[in-house]
């Protein structure tokens, strides 16, 4: 599938203030648009839950996701970049991961959500060492897993053990969700020189996005064996 084709005009800073800082800000507006894309679906995917304890917990997902909006909004403004302008540029590579993942049951939206928390957690985590000590912490407050999903390891494993017809679907499931979010991510680093060359720098790129991608695939098994679908 090709990348999104509706990409807003880059959003521009009041003052150059060195390549770091302008990737940083820029790494800041591509996470600002993946949390407000994140929060939408949560509520939207929320109604599929089926009972009123398991709206409870995605609408704390949901709560935690505006949260990490208004700190990168913030951060974003902070350098000179326009937090609307920013949404506008990247949602719709965040909206078309949505669209190709989009649950068609309560489990794949369970899945999803523990799936896509644990991702961005696994993102941080490889990152963080390349990043100043400030984007560190901004970086890690935002990203930083959820206590909240996990209700969604707990429903997906409980499931899959009372009925082992589940795992083979939500197992291919699961490989979907990480496909699709590692092309996706592929698209922003293509259209973002300066986000690549900020996060990995120090090693060959084409080397360095493939170790981490690698990473990333290795954290994503861990996890599905967690749901009882490894």
């Amino acid at each position: 599938m090709p990348p999104p084709s509706g990409v807003s005009p880059e959003p521009t800073a009041d003052a150059d203030t060195g390549a770091d800082s302008v990737a940083i800000g820029k790494l800041y507006a591509v996470l600002l648009a993946g949390e407000y894309s994140a929060f939408y679906r949560l509520i939207d995917e929320s109604r599929m839950a089926p009972d009123v304890p398991s709206r409870i917990a995605i609408a704390r997902m949901a709560a935690s996701e505006i949260r990490h909006f208004d700190t990168l909004a913030e951060q974003v403004s902070a350098r000179g970049l326009d937090p609307v302008a920013a949404v506008e540029r990247y949602r719709p590579i965040f909206d078309q991961y949505h669209q190709v993942t989009t649950p068609k049951t309560w489990y794949e939206a369970l899945i999803k959500a523990y799936v896509g928390d644990g991702l961005a957690a696994d993102f941080y985590n490889q990152l963080s060492g390349v990043l100043p000590a400030e984007a560190q912490s901004v970086v890690a407050e935002v990203m930083s897993q959820t206590a909240s999903s996990e209700f969604a390891r707990e429903q997906v494993s409980q499931a899959v053990a009372r009925e082992p017809r589940l795992k083979s679907p939500l197992t291919l499931w699961g490989r979907r969700l990480l496909g699709e979010a590692v092309t996706h991510t592929q698209w922003v680093l293509a259209a973002e020189e300066e986000v690549t060359d900020l996060l990995f720098s120090g090693a060959a790129t084409l080397a360095g996005m493939t170790t981490f991608f690698d990473v990333i695939a290795e954290k994503h098994a861990e996890r599905m064996r967690d749901l009882g679908l490894g």
